[in-house]
């Protein structure tokens, strides 16, 4: 019986996958159970690389026109190749590129190739005209860890998360807001899907980067059977993070403060609807929270002189014998009960009333 041998070769990933037995097998000898072991090894060498060669073609994906994410399970030692096309115009033509503006070396060349992204490192990739150098096209290659729960670009508030999102009223619109970290302040939004079912909801980033402005067309008066989804994509130079979010409106809806705060006889404060409160406010009700603190005190605090949660008058008679103490009232949607309105005050110093908004 002849010698028996075999070489499997490898090439990026899938060196690094594949075990060693499967880059070269030799065996010397002639018995059957010798080639039926050669045999398996075989079998098992292939399924293997096949394997791998899947879950390499799954790491890659179009995110977005012009946008590859690869997704790897860790940052360190990750090599992954991934394909490029300067597009099918171009197929006959002298094409050459550039990573991130700067020309490589060794150089590449051709209508399609196949870069090597090594753990962070990957680009803006720019292909054009050796003739002349003109720009062509262009695909920006980002990386993402799978899974993405060892995020770095955002910080995180507790209880609400990366994000806080609010509304004023029941008319759709919302805004939602984040706080980048200290090293990542430089990170930009690169795509924003908003959606309810099957309905998207358009979104604008705010000018500063720190938040998106977004609206839903869903008539106030409709019963909310289903969640707003909310994704952010974010990316730090070759870094890329999707941060979620899914609530319903009534969860967010948070009243303005309460205008018009004033005293009239003795000590009954009075006030109003935010004029950006829904009407009719039969339907749209608010209850308020009143507080009354002791002078000098914040309406936070938990020195409390007297205190009503739960009232549906937008008046409210203070009964008691100090001259010096801080009236506090905010507001809630009396039936959806989500976020409290920021504290409306006076600050009565005997005959001497102060009222503002904090």
């Amino acid at each position: 019986m002849t010698d028996l041998e075999v070489k499997l070769e490898t090439h990026g990933q899938t060196r690094q996958t594949l075990s060693p037995i499967c880059f070269q097998v030799q065996h010397f000898g002639s018995s059957h159970r010798v080639k039926m072991q050669s045999l398996l090894l075989l079998v098992l060498c292939a399924g293997l690389r096949f394997a791998s060669s899947d879950i390499h073609q799954h790491n890659i994906q179009t995110l977005m026109d012009n946008v590859v994410v690869v997704r790897v399970p860790y940052a360190h030692g990750s090599m992954v190749e991934v394909p490029l096309t300067c597009g099918d115009t171009y197929e006959h033509k002298d094409v050459f590129w550039k990573k991130n503006g700067e020309e490589l070396t060794p150089a590449l060349q051709g209508n399609q190739i196949t870069v090597l992204v090594k753990e962070m490192k990957a680009g803006n990739y720019s292909c054009h005209l050796s003739s002349s150098g003109e720009h062509l096209n262009y695909t920006l290659i980002l990386v993402q860890l799978e899974p993405d729960n060892r995020t770095v670009i955002l910080e995180w508030n507790s209880p609400e998360g990366h994000i806080h999102c609010s509304a004023m009223n029941y008319k759709g619109t919302f805004h939602c807001t984040w706080k980048k970290t200290q090293h990542r302040s430089h990170a930009a939004v690169l795509l924003i899907k908003a959606s309810r079912y099957l309905d998207e909801i358009s979104c604008v980033v705010d000018a500063d980067g720190s938040g998106i402005q977004c609206q839903d067309v869903d008539c106030p008066y409709k019963e909310e059977n289903n969640p707003i989804h909310l994704t952010i994509y974010m990316h730090s130079y070759s870094r890329l993070e999707t941060y979620t979010k899914s609530f319903y409106l009534r969860e967010i809806v948070r009243p303005e403060k309460l205008p018009n705060l004033h005293i009239s006889s003795g000590q009954v404060f009075s006030w109003a609807y935010p004029d950006t409160w829904e009407k009719p406010r039969t339907f749209f009700s608010l209850h308020f929270h009143v507080k009354v603190v002791h002078n000098g005190q914040s309406c936070n605090s938990d020195k409390i002189i007297l205190e009503d949660k739960n009232t549906e008058e937008t008046k409210y008679d203070v009964k008691i014998k100090s001259k010096k103490y801080v009236f506090c009232v905010r507001a809630q949607d009396k039936y959806a009960q989500g976020p409290w309105s920021q504290w409306s005050q006076c600050i009565v110093n005997k005959t001497e009333v102060n009222c503002q908004l904090l």
